[in-house]
């Protein structure tokens, strides 16, 4: 027997189904990385056959989870390029709506486990590009301590994202505390030159490396 219901409302479910997947993912992965896929079933609440139809390997849904991290950063690094305000502004709220999605959590926590997509690195690569091009925007306008780089930044973010305390909402509370933190450290009002060497981009692009 055919069913009566209608196909959108299939299409709908099964989008509906796989956010849910994908935030039991994030949830699971990010408190460990080498957990099993049946974590994410039992955490989703769904049989591992259903999840396995959708993700057939670890690997690819850990690959998915990267590919949404990079689409909403990019997200956010084009809207804050065609701000028109400030560029320190638009610098500092593009700072907070990335620490607010915890994008770099992924990076921390991810980085290694899966073989990047030619894909996963063509994006990688317009995040080097239009990142560089908002960080050159905002020190051109003087707006940075001496000797801060684009991938000092990246860096900071990721301890950023480290921190967890009590509830979800507790530790995006202290995201943001210690964002502030960051942000004054990286304003030209911050006395002095940063000491040691700033992280290359070889030794970013190997974290990325298959461990």
């Amino acid at each position: 027997m055919m069913s009566n219901r209608p196909r959108g409302g299939r299409r709908a479910q099964a989008a509906a189904n796989d956010e849910t997947i994908l935030l039991a993912a994030r949830e699971v992965f990010l408190a460990d990385p080498s957990a099993p896929i049946a974590a994410v079933a039992q955490r989703a609440g769904v049989g591992i056959s259903a999840l396995y139809r959708r993700y057939p390997s670890k690997q690819e849904l850990v690959a998915t989870l990267c590919a949404i991290g990079q689409q909403t950063y990019l997200a956010e690094v084009e809207r804050a390029l065609a701000q028109d305000s400030n560029p320190w502004d638009a610098w500092v709220q593009w700072l907070r709506r990335i620490v607010d999605a915890d994008t770099h959590a992924l990076v921390v926590r991810l980085a290694g486990t899966f073989t990047p997509t030619p894909a996963h690195l063509e994006r990688a690569e317009r995040i080097r590009v239009l990142g560089n091009r908002l960080f050159s925007r905002t020190k051109a306008a003087r707006a940075f301590r001496p000797g801060l780089t684009f991938l000092d930044v990246n860096l900071l973010l990721e301890m950023v994202s480290t921190t967890r305390l009590g509830d979800a909402a507790r530790s995006a509370e202290m995201r943001r505390r210690y964002l502030d933190v960051v942000i004054t450290g990286m304003s030209s009002g911050s006395a002095g030159r940063l000491v040691g060497r700033p992280p290359t981009w070889q030794e970013e692009s190997a974290r990325w490396l298959t461990r």
